[in-house]
């Protein structure tokens, strides 16, 4: 059985490499920091490479980041793996948990996130599952 939560997070990105021009694209490193609040009390670190095309709207994105806190009165970390694409209007964006990356109370963790940006402020909902660990 899923179980669902949601609230809000900030995010801090900090280049970690000058951006490479290949082609029509412009790739992109950078570092992700950060703080989710609501049920998921946490700290987010992780890494991001991107491709920002030519056309206006139209780009990628993939990114690895560990999560550590408490979800729901349980300590512990888990990673998530992000994959987005945007282009002619339409967007994409899949952010997985990495099986058997759960730590501690949150040791068999699965599940999905979902990101939301309105008024500029971003906000997170996570659907996750907990099974006893292998």
């Amino acid at each position: 059985m899923s179980t669902h939560v949601s609230g809000s997070f900030s995010v801090t990105m900090t280049p970690l490499q000058e951006p490479q021009r290949t082609g029509r694209s412009t790739l992109g490193r950078m570092g992700l920091d950060k703080v989710y609040s609501g049920e998921l009390a946490a700290q987010g670190k992780g890494e991001m490479l991107s491709a920002m095309t030519d056309t206006k709207g139209a780009a990628g994105y993939v990114a690895i980041e560990s999560i550590t806190g408490t979800l729901q009165g349980r300590k512990g970390s888990f990673v998530v793996q992000h994959s987005g694409t945007m282009g002619d209007g339409q967007q994409s964006l899949t952010i997985t948990i990495v099986p058997h990356s759960g730590t501690d109370e949150l040791a068999g963790i699965s599940g999905k996130m979902a990101i939301r940006i309105e008024n500029g402020q971003h906000f997170y909902d996570l659907n996750y599952a907990l099974s006893e660990p292998r």
